[in-house]
């Protein structure tokens, strides 16, 4: 019995050594990403974590919060005030077409939807609204679409997806608005099939409502626009044919999810790997605005990503959240960009 016991100690106190090791060794490795030779480095490190959902606090154990919004505020976008000028976009839908194309950069993977047929593109969701949402393949399923991407900003803890952020609208009926966010923005679809990035920071419901009556949105999500050491988020990447520009590295490195329209109104739907998946980090807000521009895009907007970022077509999945366990299907959603078949 004492034999047992003492192995069982040793066993114990093996792990609990091997536990400070590679807490210690990990520590290291963050001090000396920080303070190291490399400022790239350093930067990337700081706005990458700052944009996850969990691991926020990393960057605040290494260095000081006056370092790190001096590192946001370096490796920013700056302010981009215009609005979509809709004269500048001429849909010609009369082309049933889906391309998809696959892009290599150099610390990403991406998948590129372009759906020739604006009016094909629309917010699925949940509603009415509860706990749990739906996998991407459920909401493009269950909307008799033939593929899809993830939306809006929305209530992600646990994986249930249940509840929206901001304000949606889905067919012309909002169904969720609560804009009380610091840089709301809307990303959608007016009745002219036009993608439109409206912002709704400071509004109330009621100001939402006549925003959408006004604007005639038929679908539309929210996502934020908020660059500080507690959120980095973006939304505006191209403008009436202008590039936003930025200051450093523009954003942190992510798997990503943004939407585009050219100038015949074809939209183009993008999704990016990131977060070690394949060995990659992620792109920058300035690798979505190089593609965006790439394909054509006259105006663009990014929309949530990190692990919910996805794309479903034809009864599989292009591109996946990065984790493990969903290494084929997606988190749970309360709404999604799908594309009628």
């Amino acid at each position: 019995m004492k034999k047992s016991l003492k192995l069982v100690l040793k066993g114990l106190s093996f792990v609990g050594v091997f536990a400070v090791m590679a807490v210690v060794t990990l520590y290291s490795v963050l001090l000396l990403i920080c303070y190291g030779p490399s400022t790239k480095a350093r930067n990337i490190f700081v706005t990458t974590f700052l944009e996850t959902g969990a691991l926020k606090f990393v960057v605040g154990l290494v260095l000081p919060d006056s370092k790190v919004q001096e590192i946001v505020n370096s490796n920013s976008l700056k302010e981009m005030e215009q609005d979509v000028n809709t004269d500048l976009i001429d849909v010609d839908s009369t082309s049933e077409e889906i391309e998809i194309h696959e892009i290599s950069g150099s610390n990403f993977f991406a998948t590129l939807m372009i759906v020739h047929d604006p009016s094909r593109v629309s917010v699925a969701t949940t509603y009415p609204f509860s706990e749990y949402g739906k996998t991407l393949d459920v909401l493009v399923k269950e909307n008799d679409a033939i593929g899809g991407v993830n939306g809006g900003i929305y209530q992600s803890s646990g994986n249930k997806g249940g509840y929206p952020m901001g304000v949606v609208v889905s067919k012309g009926k909002i169904v969720w608005n609560s804009p009380y966010g610091v840089g709301y923005h809307m990303v959608g679809f007016d009745e002219n099939n036009i993608l439109r990035i409206l912002s709704v920071d400071g509004m109330s419901p009621k100001q939402v409502e006549e925003l959408v009556a006004k604007e005639k949105i038929r679908d539309a999500v929210t996502f934020q626009e908020e660059a500080s050491d507690a959120n980095n988020h973006f939304v505006k990447l191209i403008v009436n044919g202008e590039k936003r520009e930025s200051n450093g590295l523009g954003s942190g490195a992510n798997p990503r999810t943004a939407i585009g329209q050219r100038e015949d109104g074809a939209v183009l739907l993008l999704v990016t790997d990131g977060r070690g998946a394949s060995g990659h980090l992620g792109a920058t807000a300035n690798d979505l605005i190089e593609i965006m521009e790439e394909y054509g895009a006259v105006n663009a907007a990014n929309i949530d990503g990190g692990s919910s970022s996805t794309m479903y077509y034809e009864d599989k999945y292009l591109m996946t959240s990065v984790t493990l366990y969903y290494s084929n299907s997606s988190w749970r959603l309360p709404e999604a960009f799908v594309v009628s078949k």
